[in-house]
């Protein structure tokens, strides 16, 4: 199970890493946005702060990820970022639902894989 949980956070920092980096240095052209998903797009983009935020802690995640320290707290400061992206595959671009799911599920196998660390932080007092 620990190569597992090695080979899925690598994983998951290397995919993280690229999409940071490739969205501050603009390296992949964006494709042209229709309907809803240009709408929603524009939506955040209007925020100026959001996308530039997300991005941030993806790469901080991905470093972490890739460092192999603070994973359990990167598995769940990118818990949410995560479900945004599935949810956002699901309703709004389901073609790339696949990797969706895959971040998803590897995020959740991290949580549980880490579980024991969270358990002083969900302890009732």
């Amino acid at each position: 199970m620990k190569i597992a949980a090695i080979i899925i956070r690598v994983l998951m920092g290397l995919m993280f890493a690229f999409a940071s980096i490739a969205y501050f240095f603009k390296l992949v052209p964006q494709p042209e946005l229709t309907g809803d998903i240009k709408t929603f797009m524009e939506g955040i983009e209007a925020s100026v702060y959001l996308m530039t935020t997300v991005k941030i802690f993806e790469l901080l995640c991905a470093i972490a990820f890739l460092s192999g320290r603070f994973v359990p707290l990167a598995a769940v400061v990118i818990f949410p970022i995560n479900l945004n992206i599935l949810l956002f595959h699901i309703f709004l671009d389901p073609s790339s639902l696949l990797i969706a799911v895959l971040l998803m599920v590897g995020n959740l196998f991290l949580a549980y894989y880490y579980r024991d660390k969270y358990k002083p932080m969900l302890a009732a007092k």
